[in-house]
């Protein structure tokens, strides 16, 4: 387990392109090996989630060739068609998202086998809010304790329902508009609030029948899928790191290039903005799976907020660092309706509370979210990754924009979705 220490920086200057994004990456996969023909993928993200994507595509029968000379990324995969995709035992390492989605396609091929497993988080993680609508809809599934991974599929013939999902969740709705391709009848998802749409957008350009309606998105069978080609921008999520930075340390000015916009993916944005910050999009324009642009970000002084309701899911993964950035601000800034933070790789409730009052932070969990003072700041000190990217990577943010640094225990943990996040970080700081 490595141990990385981060110093406080003077100010944060430059630009880049952080890594693809991670969402539309694992979807743009998964739709390429459900395709016909070949698929080209530009700028794929070379991480080790959606390496597990691409060998359980592989695994299921496809062909993916990583194309020499192209841009960094580059892939063509040959797929196997909606209903071709041959037995397999899955690993899918630590990819929650694979975890979630796969089941959608796999549920509905019909004398079919496959079983779904991988780390030891991975197998923490319940899978009953995919299980109990599959099931409503034919599927014969096993698990652990009947909610736990490894998760068997034997596949059936399924029908279309109207779901309506208890919590906002892009995994669950995807996974349901993949059945849904190989079901008998329309299927209907029904959101509370809206969630990222990058499944509905890229389903559409792939030739399938999907409409939203009101809160509701309703996909109808389909005999074939020909994706064509798509282009992952740079992830929003990964970005947000360097947003925060560049907010909290003072004097900073950083560009971020080719960013995915999509507005259900740009809740931490909207956050900040009210909080103070001013953000600006240059060369935006519209791509395959929603808006990209290059985001540029100043150092700015902050203002508590409260954060819940439709701002949830549209922020879910960047909420630890509104946490972080709470506290900088001035007041006390609430979060309320998170419940699902404690379904990520680590109980993010917990260990976000845990990690800013190890820094100094005056942070209070609740239920669903937590309460966190401002103090102006965070001295600094040793906190553990537990295992989670998102936790070691808050981390060295709270490094640079604290006033004595941190210390991360784990920092090896960020390779799941950013390889390269230290060199990045480092190659933005000034003194």
């Amino acid at each position: 387990m490595s141990c990385t220490r981060f110093a406080p920086a003077a100010s944060l200057r430059g630009s880049l392109r952080p890594p693809s994004d991670k969402s539309i990456s694992h979807r743009a996969a998964l739709i390429a090996a459900m395709g016909e023909g070949e698929t080209h993928i530009g700028l794929y993200l070379d991480a080790a989630d959606t390496h597990s994507t691409l060998a359980a595509v592989e695994g299921l029968g496809a062909r993916v060739e990583r194309l020499k000379g192209s841009p960094a990324g580059g892939l063509l995969i040959q797929g196997v068609g909606l209903r071709g995709a041959r037995a397999a035992t899955i690993d899918v390492g630590n990819a929650g998202t694979l975890l979630r989605l796969l089941p959608g396609w796999l549920a509905g091929q019909d004398g079919g086998s496959w079983t779904l497993d991988g780390d030891e988080s991975i197998r923490r993680r319940p899978v009953d809010r995919i299980a109990v609508p599959l099931r409503q809809m034919g599927a014969d599934l096993s698990a652990r304790e009947d909610r736990l991974p490894p998760l068997g599929i034997q596949g059936a013939e399924l029908h279309g329902i109207e779901y309506e999902l208890p919590v906002a969740s892009a995994q669950v709705k995807s996974c349901l508009l993949f059945a849904g391709l190989l079901a008998e009848g329309e299927t209907r998802v029904v959101e509370p609030l809206p969630s990222r749409d990058h499944t509905e957008r890229m389903l559409a350009a792939a030739g399938a029948s999907i409409e939203r309606d009101g809160k509701t998105v309703v996909v109808r069978p389909a005999e074939r899928l020909e994706p064509g080609s798509f282009v992952v921008p740079a992830d929003i999520s990964s970005a947000a790191f360097f947003v925060v930075a560049a907010v909290l340390v003072a004097g900073s000015d950083v560009i971020l290039r080719q960013v995915g916009v999509n507005p259900t993916r740009t809740g931490l944005l909207t956050i900040l903005e009210r909080m103070g910050v001013k953000i600006e999009r240059e060369e935006e324009m519209e791509g395959g799976s929603g808006a990209i642009a290059d985001l540029r970000i100043r150092s700015a002084p902050l203002q508590a907020t409260e954060v819940g309701g439709a701002e949830i899911p549209l922020a879910i993964d960047e909420l630890p660092l509104v946490a972080l950035a709470a506290c900088f601000a001035e007041g006390t800034t609430v979060i309320r309706d998170a419940e699902e933070l404690r379904r990520k790789e680590s109980d993010r409730i917990e260990t976000v509370t845990a990690a800013l009052r190890a820094l100094g932070g005056v942070v209070h969990p609740t239920a669903d979210g937590m309460v966190i003072e401002g103090t102006g700041g965070l001295v600094g000190g040793t906190i553990e990754s537990q295992g989670d990217h998102r936790i070691a990577m808050l981390g060295a943010v709270a490094g640079v924009a604290s006033r004595e640094g941190v210390e991360v225990v784990g920092m090896d943990a960020a390779a799941v979705s950013y390889p390269g996040f230290e060199r990045d970080l480092c190659s933005l700081q000034v003194g």
